[in-house]
């Protein structure tokens, strides 16, 4: 079968929609620059560039996206339902709870490690005959016609030239694509970076997710795999990252989870190794140029307090290949341009939704003004009595209402 898709990325979105187009019969060229593991041990994740330190809160639409894929018993082993949302402010009365069961759903999502998502979604990918894997090969060059889309790139001393009617762009933040086809960017920095790890409490998760507001940054602390085990994403000012990470600091940062968070989950007994991660807002111009698409973190980069960054670039990669298969339908041209403009349009409202709440959350709570603080507290309680608001944002969490 000719090649009628390339790739450029094979991180998590890659992968996952490598593996939507097979599933339809689409074959698919996928370029990853960084190589990727040998699992030799059925019980180890080792870390990859895109398969790291971080968790990825699945939404509902995500799950039934890879329910669709027929992946989810693989990744479920490995995935921890969030069945309660607690929102809190450090030192402040205002609070939120979302219950599934009052929401009359199975769970608001599932939490898995970056690391087990990638081995499971690679696995498969692997053993797809429909999908060419090149990884450790470096694009250094790309331009396209009317007819197609031409890569250069090279794989250690040997040079490769590649040409196809579609090409997909989802090489990160920093795409070179991006970069390659002119389009820019408005670029954002929190000023803060993430700082990842595993911990372990000494009362059980109860599959409860906890966003708490403090003045070091928006803490979230959500159930993994192990009934005492749970992940920390805590964004802190950049500069400050140091004060903790390594050994040294296990019980610094420790404690001042315990501070933070109080009693509510016990005593914080254990951490694992700790990670960073800057943090900005990256938000491509454009998502479609001619025979050119973004995706992933190449088109929008977002703050992670929501947990929807990821979950967005899903429902993108969905709604792609249903465009796609909508032209295959009438045109043995998989790439035509004004077909992935409209594609384009139909996700900018869904986007532009995700990306304004999520900055505004960053924002609106990143201020210590007492006015402020009232106003957000009185918004969460009015959020947590007020009928029918928790079911909207519940939806929209979930990704049903995209």
């Amino acid at each position: 079968m000719q090649q009628q898709v390339i790739i450029v990325g094979g991180g998590m979105v890659g992968l996952s929609l490598a593996l939507m187009l097979a599933k339809q019969k689409i074959a698919v060229k996928l370029l990853e620059a960084i190589r990727y593991p040998d699992y030799d041990d059925a019980n180890l994740a080792p870390y990859h560039s895109s398969f790291d330190a971080r968790n990825t809160a699945l939404s509902r639409r995500s799950v039934q996206i890879y329910q669709k894929l027929e992946l989810w018993n693989a990744l479920q082993q490995h995935a921890t339902p969030i069945l309660q949302v607690h929102i809190t402010e450090q030192g402040s009365f205002g609070k939120a709870r979302l219950t599934a069961e009052q929401e009359k759903v199975e769970s608001f999502g599932q939490v898995i490690e970056n690391a087990w998502l990638g081995r499971v979604l690679l696995t498969e990918v692997r053993e797809q005959t429909l999908i060419e894997l090149i990884d450790g090969i470096e694009v250094t060059a790309l331009h396209q016609d009317a007819e197609k889309v031409f890569i250069e790139a090279k794989r250690g001393d040997e040079q490769l030239s590649l040409s196809s009617q579609l090409v997909i762009a989802a090489d990160g933040r920093d795409s070179f694509c991006r970069q390659a086809l002119g389009i820019g960017a408005d670029v954002h920095d929190y000023d803060q970076v993430a700082i990842v790890t595993a911990v372990q409490t000494s009362k059980p998760h109860q599959h409860i997710g906890f966003e708490r507001f403090s003045e070091l940054g928006p803490l979230a602390l959500l159930p993994l795999p192990g009934e005492y085990r749970r992940s920390v994403v805590w964004p802190v000012k950049k500069g400050t990252e140091s004060e903790w990470l390594g050994e040294d600091n296990d019980q610094h940062f420790l404690n001042a989870l315990q501070q933070t968070y109080g009693d509510r989950a016990g005593k914080f007994e254990k951490t694992g190794k700790r990670f960073s991660y800057p943090l900005s807002q990256v938000l491509a111009h454009k998502q479609a140029v001619g025979r050119v698409v973004l995706m992933g973190n190449a088109a929008h980069t977002i703050h992670p307090v929501a947990g929807q960054g990821f979950n967005l670039c899903l429902r993108d990669a969905d709604v792609l290949v249903r465009y796609l298969l909508q032209q295959l339908a009438t045109s043995n041209d998989i790439g035509q341009p004004e077909n992935l403009l409209a594609y384009e349009q139909a996700r900018l409202k869904d986007q532009q939704r995700v990306i304004r709440f999520c900055d505004s959350v960053v924002r609106g709570f990143s201020h210590q003004n007492p006015i402020l603080k009232l106003l957000r507290n009185t918004g969460l309680i009015a959020f947590d009595v007020i009928p029918g608001i928790k079911p909207l944002v519940a939806n929209y969490a979930m990704g049903l209402k995209a």
